[in-house]
């Protein structure tokens, strides 16, 4: 089996798609104000991110696990995303995602765009309601990063050829353990860090820079 060319890792809300999904949730549950409100703090670095999603998903407690039907006709992928996938199938590449966000949501939506790796939080569920509870393990930067490594040991890939793209701080993490870090339309304390900066909304821009397309 040939070794893939390249690993690509996304993060996925405001990147893989354009909506954060905790904040749909959110409008579900009448709690929009407060955790936007956030949200916004944890991406820009000022909180830590375990606490910030567990004092988010607290405000989801008692909606019904029904909402996700709802919030999932809302998702919109980014544009150029199946570009993107078709041209790393093409070359023989793989790309995965790793979320803050929830499986609920996210395990239909990898399937759709045939992505080969996936990771996300799930949420806890009792009588077809949210606890306010995530189950398991956070994925928070730590485990954004370990995600990227392992996948690229999975595909026989160096580190070297591994690019991660993300837009906030929880992506930092895994963005240093890459080859090719990528701020995608992202935060200051982001763009600072990475290799690169892309500003228009079009993810099959990543192509050319991987040498995949003129």
């Amino acid at each position: 089996m040939t070794s893939a060319r390249f690993l690509v890792v996304l993060d996925v809300d405001s990147t893989l798609i354009e909506n954060e999904v905790i904040e749909m949730l959110a409008d579900c549950a009448g709690s929009l104000t407060e955790v936007a409100e956030i949200t916004e703090r944890a991406m820009s670095g000022e909180l830590d991110f375990e606490q910030s999603l567990r004092a988010r998903v607290a405000t989801l407690a008692g909606l019904p696990t029904s909402c996700f039907a709802e919030v999932a006709a809302g998702i919109r992928v980014t544009q150029g995303v199946p570009e993107l996938i078709a041209g790393l199938h093409t070359a023989g590449g793989r790309i995965g995602v790793v979320s803050g966000g929830f499986h609920e949501l996210l395990d239909a939506l990898a399937e759709d765009l045939e992505l080969d790796h996936w990771h996300a939080n799930r949420l806890e569920v009792a009588d077809g309601r949210l606890t306010g509870n995530v189950r398991g393990p956070v994925v928070d930067a730590q485990a954004k990063a370990d995600a990227l490594v392992e996948w690229a040991r999975v595909a026989g890939l160096p580190l070297a050829q591994t690019v991660a793209v993300g837009d906030g701080a929880n992506d930092l993490r895994m963005m240093q353990s890459a080859g090719l870090s990528v701020a995608f339309n992202a935060r200051p304390v982001v763009r600072q860090q990475a290799h690169l900066a892309l500003d228009t909304r079009d993810l099959s821009q990543l192509l050319p820079l991987l040498g995949l397309r003129g």
